[in-house]
């Protein structure tokens, strides 16, 4: 009775463990991967220290005060007279400042603030680096998968002829050429299935790696599936946009901002600052002094008021700081052009590469028609005798290396979308839920 009890259960468990590994989308795996890449977690830290980083700029135009106490014994020996004493004196005092004219705190406190503004476009960056990075993972197994199923369904066909071959040789109606033919391409399709099994074990590392899990498993495509088109379709529209929103500009034209108020920091170097100041002081001597002896004091001692500095001559040391700064100015100035340029071909590339793959799948699309009717025909012909073993097994082979090609075609132009959302700094977790809706269910 107990042995039927327990077969439910394991029945149960047996299913289980056979049961398929699900399939996860690109998005799930998105999720995964931000909470494990330490380049994305790199990148919210610094943003988290530049904050705190303003707040201690901050402080410069905020009062500070401070409390100090002091308890001293005096002993007192005079040989002529003789007269010792011995004098305690106790003392408290609590000052405080606050920073009325300084220029200098001020514009350290704008530098900070741009401080988390670079911090937030190296943020941005590294998190549209992730979503390019799965994506790239991601249809990179999906390639491999296809690759090893198109080389298997091209082995089974080539065995097949390989068999047809051995037959018809048999009964005497071919040669031996077409059974050896058959032979050699099997095994080298062979070899190609050892090598494609490789690559997908390889890549699928690689995605494992990334989002933090093992054994994931990306859907494929839905087929058909219809790229959609870049929109807008003008070169000149993304180059602006990337001149506009590119992290990488945003963050030289913020050193640019940076360099420019360091220059003007120097030039306060010859600035007087200006200062308001309260202290409150309490002395205590229960024992008196040396002058009172035995006369017990306090002394109460309040002030408040101004304090000016005004720098006269450094050795030179403020001219040629902001003859330093403004050529540092310069530099970056020139560093901003180089970024601009840079993200503008790379945009143009984005672009064209996007746009061209989008007519290479075209091509491919109808080149796989006609290589599967280019196919049927050589099997037709071969039948009846017109074609030979090899023009059927070079027929196959246009076939898979067709589909291959067609499938990599797809992912390229997917990916590249993504590419020139990522040039143009507009590429968000949107693009990618897009993307991800093309995935089968």
């Amino acid at each position: 009775m107990q042995l039927f009890r327990l077969l439910p259960l394991s029945l149960a468990l047996g299913a289980a463990l056979a049961a398929p590994v699900q399939a996860q989308s690109l998005l799930e795996l998105v999720e995964s991967a931000r909470g494990y890449d330490s380049a994305w977690q790199s990148a919210q830290a610094q943003l988290e220290a530049a904050a705190r980083r303003a707040d201690q700029a901050r402080a410069g135009l905020l009062p500070s005060a401070g409390l100090s106490a002091g308890v001293s014994r005096a002993n007192t020996d005079v040989t002529r007279p003789a007269v010792e004493r011995t004098s305690t004196t106790q003392s408290l005092a609590v000052s405080a400042s606050q920073p009325l004219y300084r220029p200098a705190n001020r514009i350290a406190l704008e530098q900070s603030q741009r401080g988390i503004d670079v911090a937030q476009a190296q943020l941005d960056a590294a998190a549209q680096d992730l979503l390019v990075r799965v994506s790239q993972a991601y249809f990179d197994v999906l390639a491999a998968q296809d690759t090893l199923t198109f080389v298997q369904a091209q082995k089974s066909a080539v065995s097949e002829q390989l068999a047809s071959a051995k037959r018809n040789f048999e009964v005497g109606t071919t040669t031996v050429t077409d059974s050896r033919e058959a032979q050699a391409r099997f095994d080298l399709v062979s070899a190609q299935e050892i090598a494609a099994e490789n690559d997908l074990q390889v890549k699928k590392l690689a995605l494992d790696q990334l989002v933090g899990t093992t054994g994931a498993q990306p859907r494929p495509l839905a087929l058909p599936v219809q790229l959609p088109a870049v929109q807008p379709a003008s070169v000149d529209h993304w180059v602006q946009t990337a001149q506009d929103q590119q992290p990488g500009v945003r963050q030289a034209a913020l050193a640019l901002d940076v360099a420019r108020l360091e220059t003007r920091k120097a030039e306060t170097g010859h600035r007087p600052t200006i200062d308001l100041q309260a202290s409150y002081a309490i002395q205590h001597n229960p024992n008196g002094t040396v002058t009172t002896p035995n006369v017990n004091t306090r002394t109460n001692n309040a002030s408040v008021g101004l304090a000016l500095n005004l720098p006269l001559f450094a050795g030179y040391a403020v001219q040629n700081r902001v003859k330093e700064t403004l050529a540092l100015e310069q530099k970056a100035e020139a560093d901003l052009e180089t970024v601009r340029r840079t993200v503008a071909q790379t945009t143009r590339s984005a672009y064209f590469g996007v746009q061209s793959g989008i007519g290479q799948v075209k091509a491919l699309e109808a080149a796989e028609q006609s290589s599967q009717s280019a196919l049927d025909a050589n099997k037709l012909g071969y039948q009846v005798g017109v074609r030979i073993n090899i023009d059927v097994l070079n027929a196959q082979s246009q076939l898979f290396q067709t589909k291959r090609d067609l499938a990599v075609a797809r992912y390229n132009v997917l990916l590249g979308q993504l590419k020139l959302r990522q040039a143009a700094g507009t590429l968000t977790l949107d693009d990618v839920t897009a993307l991800n809706a093309l995935l089968a269910k």
